[in-house]
Parts: structure tokens; C-alpha cells; sequence
């Protein structure tokens, strides 16, 4: 059964094709600073020969579209779509109209961190919301369907080359900002697909794994969940205690289980996007308001 198509969806492609246009505009192009993809390619071609990024976006992905659009599937194709043509038409909005200055070219620093920053952000609500801005995620998808390739190897040998190119016009300078940029980029991308919740989990192995568990759930308000285990030295079944808890709780977990069982086995690893009763719904199983 294919899903609707979310307007919801629809807006914050939109808003996110915005941002990062605007971080394109103002950072990139005002400053003089490379980027990775497709984009990179548009700002090659708008520093060597003067061409629009907002009409070359469109030229160079309307090969893809015709090769992708089966690969995508069809609410993956739409969004995509729309995320694409938005990228141009937002590029052409700010570059016709600005409506303020950000002279930072004797900052670079701060227009690489801006750069990042905004990319970022726009690209990774698109992305959350199920949309791409076409380029080279189409040439993963169809690299990893017809040969293959792995699509995360491929979009860094992509992007790799992109930026290698850039150095013929880049001075080091320009070139070590656009690496910091870039990179900022990524982190910013990985935050907002990972999302605002994340915590802590814990595995704990005690002898007394449910007076803790009972504990957790007392002075905390937290679930456990008690599995089964075998210790591989001695061959006895032990009880493993799996919980998860907010980053900020970290302390007051481990005092908890010291006071329980000083001699417990405990790890703590790092979770991401924590989803459920606790985090993101409440004890009647409804979202909480965010």
C-alpha cells in the first residue's frame, strides 16, 4: 500500500531547502567556499563560469530524475522532486534579493561555522521529513541497486572528488575553511537525524537484578527490562538488566546500583533518538507536547 503524501512533509522540505539555500547565498557564495555533492559541482561551475547555481541545480538532476525516479519509489520521487526545484527557486530568491549584508571574508572562520551550521540544519530536515535535494543520493541509490556499491562509500568518493576539484579555483585557505564547513555540515546533518532525545543505556549484571530493577522503577521512574543471560566462565544463568535513562540521570543511576550491589558489572553506551514511554510519550501512551 503506498502512504499518502504528507503536506506536513511538503512544508518543512520547503523550509529546509530554505535554510540551507540561504546558508549557500549568504556563506558559501558571498565568501567564497566549496561544499560536497551536487552542490559542490553548481558552486564549481558558478565561480569558474559565472553560472547560475539555481539553473544548474535543475540541468544537472534532471538526468537523475529520469534514471531515479523508479529507484526512489514514488513518495520518495515526489519529495524529491519538490526538494530539488525548492533548492533553485529559494537560490534564485537570494541571490536577486538580499535583503542585508554579512561581509565575513575577513572572518572566514566564522562564515565556514555559518556555512556548516545552516547547510546543515536545511539539509537535515529535509532529510527527516523524508525528502533529499537530489544529485548524488540518486547516484547511491542507483549505484547500490544496479552494482552494489555501498551507498556511503559512494557518496564519499562523490563528495571527495567534488571537493578535490574545487582546489583548482580555491586558494589552501578557502580550501581548509570549506573542510571545516563541510564538516560542521556533517555534524549538524547526524544531530538532527539523530534527534533531541538522547540518553544513556545501561547493562547491568547483578545477583541482585531485581531488587535494582524495582529501585530504578522506585526512586527514578524508569522501566528495566531483566534478560537472560549465561556467564560463559562459570556456566550459570544470570539475570541482565537493560535500561535506558537520561544523560542527566546518569549519576543518580550509577549511586543507585552501587548502593544496590556494589559488585554489579555494569557498561553505560551512548542511544540516540529515544523513543517511548519516558521520552517521548507519557504513562497513557500519548505524545508528549514538544
Amino acid at each position: 500500500m503506498i502512504a499518502k503524501i504528507q503536506f506536513k512533509n511538503i512544508f518543512f522540505i520547503l523550509l529546509g531547502t530554505a535554510i540551507m539555500s540561504f546558508g549557500l547565498v549568504y556563506f558559501n557564495m558571498e565568501n567564497n567556499l566549496a561544499d560536497g555533492g551536487f552542490t559542490g559541482i553548481t558552486l564549481i561551475l558558478y565561480f569558474v563560469l559565472n553560472i547560475d547555481p539555481a539553473y544548474s541545480n535543475i540541468v544537472l538532476n534532471i538526468p537523475l530524475f529520469i534514471l531515479g525516479w523508479k529507484v526512489l519509489g514514488r513518495n520518495a520521487f515526489i519529495y524529491t522532486l519538490i526538494g530539488t526545484i525548492a533548492v533553485s527557486l529559494f537560490l534564485w530568491l537570494f541571490q536577486r534579493y538580499k535583503w542585508f549584508a554579512l561581509p565575513l571574508y575577513d572572518d572566514l572562520t566564522l562564515a565556514a561555522l555559518f556555512a556548516g551550521v545552516f547547510i546543515g540544519t536545511g539539509l537535515g530536515i529535509v532529510f527527516r521529513f523524508g525528502g533529499t535535494t537530489g544529485g548524488v543520493d540518486i547516484i547511491a541509490k542507483l549505484g547500490f541497486k544496479y552494482f552494489g556499491w555501498s551507498m556511503g562509500r559512494t557518496m564519499f568518493i562523490f563528495d571527495a572528488l567534488v571537493i578535490t576539484s574545487s582546489l583548482f579555483y580555491l586558494n589552501y585557505r578557502e580550501a581548509m575553511y570549506t573542510l571545516l564547513a563541510v564538516f560542521v555540515s556533517a555534524k549538524v546533518i547526524d544531530f538532527m537525524q539523530q534527534g533531541a532525545y538522547s540518553g544513556k543505556a545501561a547493562m547491568i549484571i547483578s545477583d541482585h537484578a531485581s531488587d535494582i530493577s524495582s529501585a530504578i522503577m522506585r526512586e527514578m521512574d524508569r522501566g528495566a527490562t531483566i534478560l537472560k543471560g549465561k556467564g560463559t566462565f562459570t556456566g550459570h544463568d544470570r539475570d541482565v538488566l537493560y535500561c535506558v535513562v537520561g544523560r542527566n540521570e546518569m549519576v543518580r543511576l550509577k549511586n543507585l546500583i552501587s548502593k544496590v550491589d556494589p559488585h554489579a558489572f555494569v557498561t553505560l553506551t551512548d542511544v540516540q533518538d529515544v523513543l517511548g514511554e519516558g521520552f517521548t510519550l507519557d504513562e497513557n501512551k500519548k505524545p508528549f507536547d514538544l
